[in-house]
């Protein structure tokens, strides 16, 4: 994945806002870094991430922590238990448990309903796998960046809607102007407008 580091991003975003950067001062370009967050984040339902991850059960355990599950954003589905034994056969454990993702002051836990039994675990094994969704990241190095190279300019707009969003709740009436993300054409009109505007052409998008 031929991806960019989150320098060259935020300098694509600051150019492409034309003089609207201008009302984003915050040391460390902190406001622009807060604008590609919301973007990454919205990036998670436009461009979907999905990894497998792993904990290790214990019979009669309902809740296992996911703090050293990678970038876990929201639980998918089971890959354990997918071994499929007939109610008939020796050795069924019982219906699978209903899994889902807990989150309590900021981290996350996988929580089965009801617990794995000593059935499940020795029918199944203690690794239990899952697939889940995983949030987009920026980074010091071009390897760190989880998105396509085809879709940085999508996030880039995202990123100028959630500006725009901003300024919109300062001053909705001031013009400003700003670069389209693909033609490089200026844009003057107000952020409220503006902001309307990315956004749609965000979610239209494909």
């Amino acid at each position: 994945m031929a991806g960019r580091t989150e320098g060259e991003v935020l300098a694509d975003l600051k150019a492409s806002l034309g003089d609207a950067a201008g009302s984003f001062a915050a040391a460390g370009d902190a406001d622009f870094k807060r604008h590609l967050r919301v973007a990454l984040v919205a990036m998670q339902e436009k461009r979907p991430r999905t990894l497998v991850g792993e904990v290790q059960l214990t019979a009669d355990q309902p809740s296992y922590s996911l703090a050293a599950v990678p970038a876990f954003a929201a639980y998918k589905s089971l890959i354990w238990g997918g071994k499929r034994i007939r109610p008939w056969e020796p050795f069924y454990p019982g219906a699978l448990p209903r899994v889902q993702a807990v989150q309590d002051s900021g981290s996350y836990t996988l929580f089965f309903d009801p617990p794995p039994s000593s059935a499940h675990v020795a029918a199944f094994g203690t690794a239990c796998k899952f697939w889940y969704w995983a949030e987009h990241s920026l980074g010091a190095t071009a390897a760190a960046c989880t998105l396509a190279a085809a879709d940085l300019p999508l996030l880039v707009l995202r990123a100028q809607a959630e500006a725009m969003r901003e300024l919109s709740l300062r001053n909705s009436q001031k013009v400003v102007q700003m670069r389209d993300g693909y033609s490089g054409a200026p844009r003057n009109v107000t952020p409220a407008a503006l902001y309307a505007a990315l956004l749609k052409e965000w979610q239209d998008a494909r």
